[in-house]
């Protein structure tokens, strides 16, 4: 039994453990790379208009990300993972107050940091640009909270 136990943890994916990088284009089509905000905790946020939970965790997003742009120690990134036209999503956001980036792809089975279970799906990068956690469901500003706290003291 300890073996087979063995066996499917090795299985389950792990965090990334070697800084990774990214470009997407933001609304305006400019594009965002991963790696301009090295030396920052980067909240990576795949989400799209249509989830429920997604549209739920917006303002727990806005406050985090807020409450930290004058700290200047971590910022959210958000990915809109649909095929929706901009300007939907343009008006979708503009009830939110979003002032973080709103990066676009396009919907699969990847993701930036591979395969995708579902949204949203929130990664935690460090400031060497590692991948240090994945949670895929709703995220809260008290659990980002605790992510940093936790990972930042490693």
């Amino acid at each position: 039994m300890p073996q087979l136990l063995a066996f499917l943890l090795f299985l389950l994916p792990a965090a990334q453990a070697e800084p990774v990088d990214f470009v997407l284009p933001d609304l305006d089509g400019t594009p965002h790379r991963l790696s301009d905000y090295r030396g920052k905790w980067v909240v990576v946020n795949l989400w799209a208009t249509w989830c429920p939970p997604c549209r739920a965790e917006i303002p727990d997003l806005v406050f985090f990300h807020d409450s930290h742009k004058e700290k200047g120690d971590a910022i959210v990134l958000g990915i809109n993972f649909e095929d929706a036209p901009v300007e939907r999503v343009r008006a979708f956001l503009d009830g939110f107050l979003v002032e973080y980036p709103i990066l676009r792809m396009e919907p699969g089975p990847r993701g930036p940091f591979g395969l995708i279970r579902g949204l949203p799906t929130t990664y935690l990068v460090s400031p060497e640009g590692e991948v240090v956690h994945r949670h895929t469901g709703m995220v809260s500003r008290t659990l980002l909270e605790r992510w940093l706290e936790h990972f930042g003291n490693r």
